[in-house]
């Protein structure tokens, strides 16, 4: 039995050093045939075989253990032509092959780019909420009466505090930092009854803006925020008008 493994072993061996004795080495280098600069990451291979390298930034590559005989290495780059050459390898014996790769050109067809020129944005809007008076009449009121005043301490940022109520502190700033505008002009005093309503007629309001911060130059003396409301135009086909009493107030619309 340990003769027969013996023998095994040594016949083992004996393969393996045939078949390492009856190979050889390539080497080389890779190209650009206009420029003559080496192509660094080609890829090189040996053709019907499992061997492959990458050139490094020489251009140069290495195969060992090539069995012997005529060998086709083929050479590949992004942009280039693929070239393939047959060389000799023999036993025990370094064979030096130079690869040249022309560049691979491709004609595209004509492409045609057109775009319309953007008008250029210089009214840019941050931190800008925009309040409706749809929005304003589904808040809970204090006494039954909708109104502005009510509804800005719902927006993120807002306090209404103060002895005299009414006090707007927007994001930190005094009140006199805060700007109220109705159709572009200034109101100075825009709340009373201890700041639950205003001198703004709901009915009346067409939108309200709150610009907390980014607004240009319009709006200047103001640097906390800007409160700027639009009235609606009234209905010019029909009269109409409003009425209504609260514990609070009683007013009267007619348009």
């Amino acid at each position: 039995m340990r003769n027969t493994i013996w023998t095994t072993l040594l016949l083992l061996l004996s393969i393996t050093t045939i078949q390492a004795q009856n190979t050889g080495t390539i080497r080389g280098n890779v190209f650009d045939k206009e420029t003559g600069e080496p192509i660094i990451f080609g890829n090189v291979r040996i053709a019907n075989t499992d061997l492959g390298v990458t050139t490094d930034l020489d251009g140069f590559f290495t195969f060992a253990k090539v069995p012997e005989g005529k060998q086709t290495i083929i050479a590949s780059s992004l942009g280039y032509d693929s070239t393939a050459v047959e060389v000799n390898v023999q036993v025990g014996k370094i064979t030096y092959q130079r690869l040249v790769l022309a560049t691979n050109v491709v004609n595209l067809q004509v492409v045609n780019v057109s775009a319309e020129k953007e008008k250029a944005r210089s009214d840019v809007q941050v931190s800008k909420v925009r309040v409706t008076p749809k929005q304003i009449r589904s808040l809970p009121a204090t006494g039954g009466e909708p109104d502005i005043a009510q509804y800005l301490p719902v927006l993120p940022g807002i306090i209404v505090s103060g002895d005299q109520g009414g006090q707007l502190y927007i994001r930190g700033g005094s009140p006199v930092q805060n700007k109220i505008l109705l159709d572009g002009m200034t109101i100075y005093n825009p709340f009373h009854s201890i700041g639950f309503f205003s001198v703004f007629e709901t009915e009346a309001i067409k939108s309200v803006d709150v610009l907390t911060g980014g607004f240009n130059a319009e709006y200047g003396g103001r640097i906390s925020a800007v409160v700027d409301i639009k009235t609606r135009e009234g209905d010019k086909k029909k009269i109409s008008g409003l009425a209504s009493v609260s514990p609070f107030q009683a007013k009267m619309l007619i348009e």
